[in-house]
């Protein structure tokens, strides 16, 4: 399933939704259409059925996670309900929208954490001998990462602002895997049972604070968090949908001028091993975000470039659909 997070007008203000994309241009309410469900197969009454398709498909993604097997079973028939039944409820409500009519957001817009790792070898390849390094002997022995601000989160389609203390960007092409199920001291051969789906994650960087922060030997902070700095999207696919999640073609451009492709197969650290790092002697929370890092070519700073305002940056990568967003 892909599943999104929107807003839409209500006589009492914006309202987000969660919901799950129909072809490429829809939008299906997968809250209303449970409760349609309810009323219209399991004859509830409306205030029984509001009340149950809220508790089961929460607005909240973190939330709706959370609920397990249980809410995307109930996801499941809602969409169902809309194929047999229509496109509006009992009351002539929509049940989906046009993707072009509402506000889509990320995902999961404010994640509980971020944990963005390193795990391409042949980004870092290309990027040390720039800053005049080698790669650090420890990288090959732990998966590192730095922790990100989830208040800092954008969507596709977001215009990004440059930050004020920055001349020039960079965009940093990463996908993220999300955690379903929390815990502790994970093993990593039931690492993966943790994951709940994965989607595109464009890392932004302020280059020349990123630099000036990690010489001091902590960081990046202000290099990352800035004002919708960290993007994911455009949806959130479930992890049965991936068949082999090493083995996803990624493509970049910048103002349509291709930028790499590459492959997740490139990948020398993997999300279990990053789980299992993680969770050591730490709980980790349901809705976690654990960036890949960056691809191979999948950054300007590794062809000495950046990016100026009005640069449009598209990612897009096998079955994860595409992110695209442009400098402001």
């Amino acid at each position: 399933m892909k599943l999104v997070s929107f807003k839409v007008p209500t006589p009492m203000g914006t309202s987000v939704r969660l919901g799950a994309l129909r072809q490429d241009s829809l939008i299906a309410d997968l809250q209303s259409a449970y409760r349609a469900h309810l009323q219209s197969e399991r004859h509830l009454p409306h205030g029984a059925a509001t009340r149950l398709s809220m508790a089961m498909i929460p607005s909240d993604m973190v939330a709706f996670i959370e609920n397990g097997d249980l809410a995307l079973d109930a996801a499941e028939q809602a969409l169902s309900w809309i194929d047999q039944e229509g496109l509006v409820d009992q009351d002539g409500l929509a049940l989906t929208f046009a993707k072009s009519s509402v506000q889509v957001l990320a995902p999961i817009p404010r994640p509980p954490l971020i944990r963005d790792f390193m795990a391409f070898e042949q980004h870092l390849k290309n990027i040390y001998p720039r800053l005049g390094r080698d790669i650090p002997q420890e990288w090959y022995n732990l998966p590192v990462y730095y922790k990100g601000n989830p208040g800092s989160v954008g969507a596709d389609g977001d215009t990004v602002a440059m930050p004020p203390y920055a001349s020039s960007m960079d965009f940093e092409f990463e996908f993220a895997a999300v955690i379903g199920k929390p815990g502790i001291n994970i093993p990593r051969e039931r690492a993966m049972a943790h994951v709940y789906g994965y989607m595109i994650y464009n890392d932004f960087s302020a280059r020349e604070i990123q630099q000036r922060e990690m010489s001091v030997g902590l960081g990046p902070a202000k290099g990352k968090d800035f004002q919708r700095g960290h993007v994911l999207g455009p949806y959130l696919v479930t992890a049965d949908e991936i068949p082999d999640v090493y083995a996803l073609r990624m493509t970049a451009t910048v103002n349509d001028e291709h930028w790499c492709t590459t492959s997740t197969a490139g990948m020398h650290w993997r999300f279990d091993q990053m789980i299992e790092h993680a969770s050591m002697g730490e709980m980790l929370a349901v809705g976690e975000v654990f960036g890949s890092g960056t691809c191979a070519g999948g950054s300007a700073a590794e062809v000495g470039r950046s990016l100026s305002k009005g640069d449009v940056v598209s990612l897009e990568m096998e079955r994860l659909g595409r992110l695209t967003n442009t400098i402001g």
